[in-house]
């Protein structure tokens, strides 16, 4: 199995840490709190403020590759993408939590003590903290500028905090890493407890808080700093943060009410706090003002290099908001290493189109399930089951496309009655059989003629390297970048920053929040409508109104939290956050006890071909599968740490 290199400051590093070890003896929790013993090292690193950014660097690196399934838990680990065969995107995700075979003893991605595809978080607070300790000592680091140390000292900080949410989302109450421990420490010192839930949210939302003043609003220098941590990119984690804090899981859930550590300590505070939601609602507002202040709108597209109809316009919109490197949307873009959309990722998503394209480069194994096909409204932009214009009840119904859906269909193309009349974010997201997939170096330079994915066994799109293909019949469109290129004779993938937090998410959350804590206020449908606008659809007011068997949905705070999750679930498809998102409104075991299901995509004929099949039964368990377990082996060197219940 493929092993990522530590970067050389890394390395170096970790030869410290292993002496640590060897001293402490086998009491020492991995990689918690201690400090390398290491002076020369850390005195060179510490010497100029070129070694000394490049120390910050290793603190960057320990980020989670999110721009590919191997890191991006969310991303393969629920009910939204399937894939056949783990080899051509590797994702231990997907092998171990999706597949329901994770245990204590082996969970993968580790993000406590490291393993494949993922370092410890752990060890990346504590080169934070190391980092800190030295540059805010003026004393070090003679030739680096006040502004400039204040900056660093900021990012450092977030990193710190960012590696604690990580963490805290992953396994629930977390140790808090605040300082390093001097290798001099005995090992009772370095045996560390779990804090509760809620100060573990506050003390990441006041370290979030330091350290913002000292970062910039905007990237200046965009040549070489682009990805850096800004004003932004801070504001948007704390809203995270807070709605985390706000929601289901965490918030009045009184499955965790008595889990307490070795001391009697409740981990999870059960009390329903209304308040919370305020808090994120008013953290989310100020990160939209952050953002837009900062120059940050959604995206548009318009820079077509030939001519196309307003339909494929509005695709492009919703498909190049992820995938136009730097676009103005994007609020904090992952450009370095495994954090940039790269060829794995799209080769992964890529289906065979044409002939001339290389088998090699292309494998469509990223394959979206039924489950999030339905979730897509129809065009009229209410949920299929809800409208009363439209009758999706027999999805498998074969129709045959006319003339008029030639932006979305090959005309004359025989297809899945649950394929037509979709919103446009379906068509710019999902690739399926007989639908229309616009790359701009289709020889025609036509949306009307470009080209079509064929799907069923015997055709193109059916897989041709070593069972390379979708195992649901449906593929992931949206994360292809429309200028990539996977032919002999055209240029290579277009590899972007992977959007790890896009405007469109910050509408979202400070909805969300602004409708729990108020109900459906003018803002909750002012922003909401503007993530709709963008997708071609009509404000919710009218859609619901002229549509929806459910008229006054709208209206209430309980019919509007069904539509702004839906609306989520919707527009932030395919990127990895529906995983995170069913876990925090407690409704995992309605989603994961589903089967994952798709059309039968071993047949040929139109009519065999779209049945629905069972390709795998998930089993999730609650509450034990909201938290990763800690290591079995982080359990046996610290008595202190207590273990997530059912694990």
């Amino acid at each position: 199995m493929k092993k990522y290199k530590f970067p050389v400051w890394r390395k170096i590093k970790i030869g410290g840490w292993v002496a640590c070890c060897a001293l402490l003896s086998a009491s020492c929790n991995s990689f918690l709190d201690i400090v390398p013993d290491n002076v020369a090292v850390i005195d060179h690193a510490f010497s100029n403020a070129m070694e000394a950014e490049k120390y910050l660097f290793t603190c960057y690196s320990y980020l989670p590759g999110t721009g590919e399934p191997s890191g991006n838990i969310g991303m393969t680990a629920g009910d939204e993408i399937w894939l056949n065969m783990p080899n051509h995107v590797p994702s231990p995700a997907w092998d171990y939590i999706a597949k329901g075979v994770r245990s204590a003893d082996r969970s993968q991605p580790d993000w406590w003590k490291g393993s494949d595809y993922a370092f410890s978080l752990f060890m990346g607070i504590r080169d934070c903290n190391t980092f800190l300790e030295n540059i805010e000592d003026t004393s070090k680091v003679a030739d680096l500028t006040v502004d400039k140390r204040a900056r660093w000292i900021a990012e450092a900080k977030f990193l710190k905090a960012y590696y604690h949410y990580y963490l805290l989302r992953t396994y629930g109450p977390i140790p808090i890493v605040d300082k390093n421990l001097p290798v001099s420490a005995s090992p009772e010192a370095v045996q560390v407890k779990r804090q509760p839930f809620d100060d573990c949210v506050k003390y990441i939302v006041g370290l979030l808080d330091e350290c913002n003043p000292g970062l910039p609003a905007v990237i200046s220098n965009r040549q070489s700093e682009l990805g850096r941590i800004t004003k932004p990119i801070n504001r948007a984690v704390k809203a995270q943060v807070l709605l985390l804090a706000a929601s289901p899981l965490f918030n009045g859930n009184s499955d965790f009410s008595n889990f307490r550590d070795n001391d009697g300590v409740l981990l999870f505070n059960s009390e329903y706090d209304a308040g919370k939601w305020a808090l994120a609602a008013d953290a989310a507002k100020e990160a939209i003002e952050s953002a837009e202040g900062a120059g940050h709108e959604l995206f548009y597209y318009d820079d077509a290099p030939f001519e196309i109809s307003e339909t494929t316009k509005t695709q492009l919109s919703i498909r190049q908001a992820v995938c136009e490197r730097w676009n103005d949307e994007v609020v904090w873009g992952r450009s370095g290493g495994r954090g940039r959309a790269g060829a794995m990722l799209q080769q992964g998503c890529m289906p065979l189109l044409d002939a001339g394209m290389n088998i090699n480069t292309v494998r469509g194994c990223v394959a979206p399930t039924l489950a999030v096909v339905k979730e897509f409204y129809s065009k009229n932009g209410v949920p299929i089951d809800e409208d009363k214009t439209l009758d999706f009840s027999e999805i498998n119904e074969l129709r045959v496309a006319t003339a008029d859906e030639r932006y979305n269909f090959q005309e004359g193309y025989t297809s899945a009655r649950i394929n037509f009349d979709r919103e446009n974010r379906f068509y710019a997201d999902i690739g399926f059989d007989g639908g229309k997939w616009i790359m701009e170096y289709h020889p025609s330079r036509s949306d009307a003629d470009t080209y079509v994915l064929q799907a069923k066994k015997g055709q193109l799109g059916a897989g041709q390297v070593q069972g390379a293909t979708s195992s649901t019949g449906y593929f992931t469109k949206k994360l292809v970048h429309w200028e990539s290129g996977f032919g002999n004779t055209t240029t290579g993938v277009v590899e972007y920053a992977w959007p790890e937090i896009r405007l469109a998410e910050v509408y979202l959350m400070y909805v969300e929040a602004l409708n729990e804590a108020e109900g459906p206020v003018s803002d909750v449908h002012h922003y909401l409508n503007e993530i709709r606008k963008r997708a071609g659809l009509g404000t919710v007011e009218d859609s619901w109104k002229k549509y929806s068997k459910n008229p006054a949905k709208p209206d209430t705070k309980e019919g509007m939290r069904e539509i702004i999750r839906r609306e989520r679930l919707i527009e932030l498809a395919l990127e990895g956050h529906r995983y995170w998102d069913i876990l925090r409104w407690k409704l995992a075991p309605d989603y994961f006890n589903q089967p994952i299901s798709g059309w039968d995509v071993s047949q040929s004929d139109a009519a065999a071909y779209y049945q629905v099949r069972t390709i795998y039964n998930r089993s999730f368990v609650a509450p034990r599968d909201y938290f990763n377990p800690i290591p079995n082996s982080e359990m046996n060197v610290n008595s202190n740490l207590v273990q997530n219940p059912g694990w």
